[in-house]
C-alpha cells in the first residue's frame, strides 16, 4: 500500500474506502448474532482447538524457505482471458474484481452432477450467478477441495477430492484466479496436488492458480495482473491441512499462514504492485464473527502493505469490517452495525460500500486515511454437508464480494467501491439440481423446496434474510432480499 498521508480531502476523498466439516469513531461491535449454532462435535472442537493455536503460533512453519527475496520472481496477466474488459477511457482507469467463498464437493453435489456414461457436468452450480462473475475483470474462487481427478477416486468429506470436470465448469463460469491453498489442499496427498496443477497447466494455462505449487521457483513467485496501467498482486495462504504434513521433497507445496513468509511476500508485492489482494483460509469452523486469531493476522495484513482481504474457511459467512489507519499510523477495526445502515466508516463509504465525499469534521484539514476492507468469510459457496441440527442452515449462505478497484488522478491505487451479495445454495436430488442463487432471486417458494430443511428444520428464505441482516448488515440485506 503506498500511503499518502497529507492530501486536501478535495483532491482524494473518492479514493478512500472508503477442517471443512460435514457437513469505524468509537468502534462498534456486532451484536452476537441471534441465530443457532451447530454444536460442535468433539472433534470438531479439538480441530478447532488446534486451529486456533496454529494461527496464534503464526511461526511454527520451516523458515528456511526464502520468500519474497530480491530474486522474486513475477508472474504478470494482463488482462482477462478472453472475456472483455471494461473500457475505461472516459474515467479513471480502474479494475473490477469478485470473489465467492468454498466449493466444497460433498458427496451428494458430486452425485448430482455424475451423468449416466459416468462422466461429471457441474455447469449447473454457476447457472444463476456467471453473469455476475463474467462481468467483473478479476474473477476469484476459492477451490475448497483438490482437483485431483477421478483415477485417485472422487470423494466427499473428510478427504475430498473432484473430477477434472469441475475445473471445466470453473473456466465455463469465468473464473481466471483459482484459490488452492486450503485444508483440503493435500487430501489426496502428494499426487493429487500434482494432478490439480498438472490439469490446469494442460487446459488452462492462462488461469491464475495460488496457493499451491509444484516446483520452489514457482512459489517464489508473486502474482501479480495488470489492466490499464492498474498492477494488482494476490497472496493465498491457508492456516494448516488438517494434520497432513508437506511432502518431505516439497516443502513449499502449499502456502501456509506464517509470519515470516507473509511479510516478505506483502515487502516484495509492495514492489512489483500499485495493490495488493491478501485471501486467508482462516478462521473457526462455523462462527458467525471473526476470531481474535484473524483479527491478529488481518492487522499484519494491513501493517504490511494488504489494501483488500478476502477470507475464506469457517463455512459460514462472517462481517465485513474496515481497518482504518489514523494520522499517527494506528490501524483500528470497524465492523458495520448489524442494526442500521449508519456510515461504515468515517472516511469515505457508506454500509454498502459506496464512496461519499464526506468525512468527518473539518474536511479541508483532514487527514486522509488509509482504509482496507476486509470480508472475514465469503462462507460456502456450494456445499451439501451431512450434518443435521441447529446451525446447518447457516452453511446454505455464502457472499459474492464485488470491488472495485481505481486509479485516481494523484495516481494513488485503492478500492473506491465495494459489496456483499448474499447467496444461497440451493439442493435437491437429481442431476443438476444442486445449484447457488443470488438471494435477490431466491424465494420461500424455492427455500421450501430446498432439502436441507430435511437436515435442519430452521431453513427459510426469511432464515436466510435475517442471517445476512446480522451477519452483514441491514442496508445489505435490505438490498438484496427478494
Amino acid at each position: 500500500m503506498k500511503h499518502v498521508w497529507k492530501f486536501l480531502a478535495l483532491l482524494c476523498c473518492l479514493g478512500l474506502l472508503g477442517g471443512c466439516g460435514e457437513e469505524l469513531p468509537p468502534v462498534q461491535t456486532v451484536e452476537p448474532v441471534q441465530l443457532s449454532s451447530q454444536p460442535q462435535s468433539t472433534e470438531e472442537a479439538r480441530k478447532d482447538s488446534a486451529t486456533e493455536a496454529l494461527e496464534s503460533a503464526g511461526e511454527t512453519a520451516d523458515a528456511s524457505q526464502t520468500y519474497g527475496s530480491d530474486e522474486e520472481t513475477v508472474r504478470t496477466e494482463e488482462g482477462s482471458d478472453g472475456l472483455p474488459a471494461e473500457d475505461n477511457r472516459q474515467g479513471n482507469p480502474k479494475v473490477t474484481l469478485v470473489m465467492v467463498g468454498d466449493i466444497l464437493l460433498h458427496t451428494p453435489v458430486a452425485k448430482g452432477a455424475k451423468k449416466e456414461d459416468g462422466s461429471y457436468d457441474f455447469n449447473h452450480l454457476f447457472a444463476h450467478v456467471t453473469d455476475r462473475i463474467q462481468a467483473a475483470d478479476l474473477r476469484l474462487v476459492n477451490q475448497e477441495v483438490i482437483i485431483g481427478g477421478a483415477g485417485l477416486g472422487v470423494s466427499g468429506y473428510p478427504a475430498f477430492n473432484a473430477p477434472y470436470e469441475l475445473g471445466d465448469a470453473l473456466h465455463s463460469a469465468g473464473f481466471n484466479v483459482i484459490l488452492h491453498a486450503t485444508n483440503h489442499a493435500l487430501d489426496k496427498g502428494k499426487q493429487g496436488l500434482l494432478n490439480c496443477l498438472a490439469f490446469w497447466q494442460e487446459h488452462y494455462p492462462e488461469k491464475a492458480i495460488l496457493g499451491i505449487h509444484g516446483s520452489a521457483d514457482d512459489s517464489e513467485e508473486i502474482y501479480v495482473y495488470e489492466q490499464d496501467g492498474i498492477r494488482i498482486a494476490i497472496l493465498n495462504y491457508t492456516y494448516g491441512t488438517n494434520g497432513i504434513p508437506l511432502p518431505d521433497d516439497m516443502p513449499y507445496a502449499v502456502d501456509l499462514l506464517r509470519e515470516k513468509k507473509i511479510v516478505k511476500d506483502l515487502q516484495a508485492a509492495e514492489e512489483l504492485a500499485d495493490f495488493t489482494v491478501v485471501c486467508p483460509h482462516w478462521g473457526t469452523e462455523y462462527t458467525l464473527e471473526q476470531t481474535k486469531a484473524q483479527k491478529k493476522w488481518a492487522r499484519l495484513f494491513v501493517e504490511n502493505g494488504a489494501d483488500l482481504i478476502l477470507g475464506t474457511h469457517p463455512h459460514v459467512i462472517e462481517p465485513v469490517a474496515i481497518w482504518q489507519q489514523d494520522e499517527n499510523g494506528v490501524w483500528t477495526e470497524t465492523v458495520a452495525d448489524a442494526a442500521d445502515s449508519t456510515l461504515l466508516t468515517s472516511g469515505g463509504f457508506t454500509a454498502d460500500g459506496q464512496a461519499t465525499d464526506a468525512l468527518p469534521g473539518d474536511t479541508a484539514a483532514q487527514d486522509v486515511r488509509a482504509c482496507v476492507p476486509v470480508f472475514y468469510s465469503l462462507g460456502n459457496f456450494v456445499n451439501w454437508t451431512s450434518g443435521k441440527g441447529d446451525g446447518v442452515a447457516n452453511r446454505m449462505v455464502g457472499g459474492m464480494a464485488h470491488v472495485t478497484i481505481a486509479k485516481q488522478e494523484n495516481g494513488r491505487v485503492s478500492v473506491t467501491e465495494w459489496s456483499v451479495e448474499p447467496l444461497v445454495s440451493h439442493v435437491e436430488q437429481g442431476f443438476g439440481n444442486v445449484t447457488v442463487y443470488p438471494l435477490s432471486q431466491y424465494s420461500p417458494e424455492l427455500a421450501a423446496q430446498n432439502e436441507i430443511r430435511s437436515q435442519d428444520g430452521n431453513f427459510s428464505y426469511e432464515y436466510c434474510t435475517e442471517l445476512v441482516r446480522n451477519v452483514f448488515g441491514l442496508s445489505i440485506a435490505q438490498e438484496h432480499e427478494n
